[in-house]
């Protein structure tokens, strides 16, 4: 694929496309055997669900999609967490997953996973990093069915001391199983890490970059977007993995990290567009937002 590739992320607007989760205290209440049964069907249903995800993308001219961490409900939980094989449908199951991969890689659909933020690799806590551990490694268990060649990561806490809590993450992520760390990618964030503070890592340790560059406007570091651009780009051994998002309330305002349902074009950096790149979209209306994205840069196409 030429040009960007743009990306959906987890969840939909208007399309009748759900991934279903499950509440904790909710399966509390039954037996051991029934809480597998109702996960197993969730399972089942949310593989099927990836897989209209897959095609919807490829029907709608988006070329990645970034798959819900919660695919697979509690899978790491302290009372609830289980293994595939203890699944009533496990067979259904990776059949399932392994057919969204093969789906995906048939229509050049790029995958991607994203953690969420309580998983930290940098953290001084050894029990949070163990839990953090579990989830990575259900992570790219995912990604090992489905082909998904990026789980992208925040830097963390700065836990008082920021170089001794990035040597930390360093030496965190050199005890990664390769599962792991051949997929892992470090992305900056909008109040602690910036891509001044994460690129020497990612040099360092030989992990990606994913350039997040509203975080970067939010969080300025005394570099230009075209210069992490450039540098960004330089990490990958594969196509580059960037987002893109606009402020809720406008650049001017007290407060622009939230996310606007919609992307400005304004906010599309000009020197991504002749890049090859996967650009995943972080908007609240979904689908809608890259709708309206893509037909404001055909209107702006010269003829």
């Amino acid at each position: 694929m030429n040009g960007i590739r743009w990306g959906l992320c987890c969840l939909f607007k208007e399309e009748p496309i759900h991934f279903a989760i499950r509440q904790a205290a909710y399966l509390r209440t039954f037996t051991r055997s029934e809480q597998l049964a109702k996960l197993s069907t969730t399972i089942v249903a949310n593989g099927k669900a990836l897989q209209a995800a897959i095609a919807y993308c490829n029907s709608h001219g988006i070329g990645a999609f970034r798959v819900n961490s919660r695919i697979l409900p509690l899978k790491t939980h302290p009372e609830i967490g289980y293994q595939l094989a203890e699944l009533p449908e496990h067979a259904t199951i990776i059949q399932l997953y392994r057919q969204a991969g093969r789906m995906a890689a048939q229509h050049d659909i790029r995958l991607s996973l994203h953690p969420d933020q309580f998983t930290l690799l940098s953290s001084p806590d050894a029990e949070v990093t163990a839990r953090s551990l579990a989830e990575l490694v259900y992570h790219a268990e995912v990604a090992e069915y489905i082909g998904a060649d990026v789980i992208t990561l925040h830097g963390g806490g700065a836990y008082g001391d920021k170089q001794t809590t990035l040597q930390r993450l360093i030496r965190t992520i050199d005890r990664l199983p390769s599962p792991v760390r051949t997929r892992l990618a470090l992305e900056n964030d909008d109040r602690i890490y910036t891509p001044v503070d994460l690129l020497p890592i990612c040099a360092a340790t030989g992990l990606p970059f994913v350039y997040d560059v509203h975080h970067h406007r939010c969080l300025a570091d005394g570099r230009t977007v075209e210069a992490i651009t450039e540098q960004a780009v330089a990490t990958w051994d594969r196509e580059p993995l960037f987002h893109l998002s606009s402020p809720k309330e406008g650049w001017q305002s007290t407060n622009p990290r939230p996310h606007h349902d919609f992307i400005d074009p304004a906010d599309l950096p000009a020197c991504w567009l002749p890049l090859t790149i996967t650009v995943e979209v972080e908007a609240k209306a979904k689908e809608l937002a890259l709708q309206r994205l893509q037909a404001d840069l055909a209107l702006h196409q010269p003829s």
